[in-house]
């Protein structure tokens, strides 16, 4: 994989260029995603966003999202804009298997595929340019670092700064995590020189949720919450029925893996979450504690350090049985 440096080039003139993202998008995911979008556009480019799967409720304000093709509901016309694009860039994952139903259109496309993403062992000889920097917050950041790499600074809109804030800020947990070093508040105060309001971006996040989503938390929190003081560990484990009897969806678990952490003494928090065809698992962690390693390890995931996510075709009870025989939860 040549550096990212050398396909600044191949943006010189104007391509078609097709944006990707993982399955089931987070904040930083689209938010890079349309970040790029809004910066390639304004280079004079034909820029498409697809996602892999549907975009979440709370994401649907962002300035650009109703142009995101769902690969799901939209297959044709998503396969269609592959085969035309001249370009490919592939963000916040680091293995097509990220992408689910679209590896194969993705891995068998000639186009070169540049990368931008900030988790661990990325697959690098899928992809002819790209950078790869787990140290970095999110791959939000990332992209900013790519626009200042491709001098351009002065197309830094509104748009493209309440995309990278979003995705950035979601990944560090409101910038309080490990992963926010000093490139992330110089970013930040970049942004505030250019008169980016970051208080409308925590209203859309965090002041916006429906009154089915406040309870469906509180249901969570009540009722499946598990905490094991002795192993500093919290442990929520939740059904595809429990989620469709509240008449929730999997967007509406987004966060929830950080509330164990909240209570003094836990340093792991796991959120399984069982899907229609494969059970979820999301890993974090406080100080040293390595989660990306166990979910590599155990169920066919990864991540970074402090926060990893995994994957299981066993059921919801299985899976929670292993967890608690690793972690010896009584």
């Amino acid at each position: 994989m040549l550096d990212i440096s050398a396909a600044l080039p191949l943006l010189d003139s104007p391509k078609k260029i097709f944006i990707t993202t993982h399955h089931k998008p987070d904040g930083d995911a689209l938010g890079s995603s349309l970040g790029l979008y809004h910066y390639l556009i304004q280079k004079g480019h034909s820029v498409t966003v697809v996602s892999p799967s549907e975009v979440p409720d709370f994401l649907q304000w962002m300035p650009g999202i109703e142009t995101v093709l769902n690969f799901e509901s939209e297959p044709k016309q998503a396969l269609q804009v592959l085969s035309d694009c001249d370009l490919i860039f592939c963000l916040d994952f680091n293995s097509l298997s990220r992408i689910k139903a679209m590896e194969a259109a993705l891995r068998e496309a000639p186009q070169p595929k540049i990368l931008i993403d900030h988790h661990l062992l990325p697959e690098a000889d899928v992809f002819i340019y790209g950078v790869s920097a787990p140290e970095k917050s999110s791959t939000c950041e990332m992209i900013y670092d790519f626009i200042l790499l491709d001098k351009g600074a002065d197309l830094l809109n509104e748009a493209i700064m309440q995309c990278l804030y979003t995705g950035m800020m979601t990944d560090t947990g409101s910038f309080r995590f490990s992963s926010t070093t000093g490139s992330v508040h110089t970013m930040v105060a970049d942004f505030k020189s250019r008169g980016f309001q970051h208080s409308l971006i925590h209203d859309q996040i965090y002041d916006s949720w429906s009154e089915k989503r406040m309870r469906f938390l509180g249901f969570v929190l009540y009722e499946k919450m598990e905490i094991y003081p002795e192993q500093k560990t919290g442990l929520i484990a939740i059904s595809n029925e429990e989620i469709k009897r509240l008449g929730s969806g999997t967007a509406d678990t987004e966060g929830m893996v950080n509330y164990p952490l909240s209570i003094a003494g836990i340093e792991k928090s796991i959120l399984i979450i069982e899907r229609k065809d494969e059970v979820k698992l999301s890993f974090r962690s406080k100080g040293t504690i390595d989660v990306s390693s166990f979910a590599r390890e155990h169920f066919n995931g990864g991540g970074h350090l402090n926060a990893a996510g995994g994957q299981s075709k066993e059921s919801l009870e299985q899976v929670k049985t292993k967890i608690k025989n690793l972690l010896h939860l009584n």
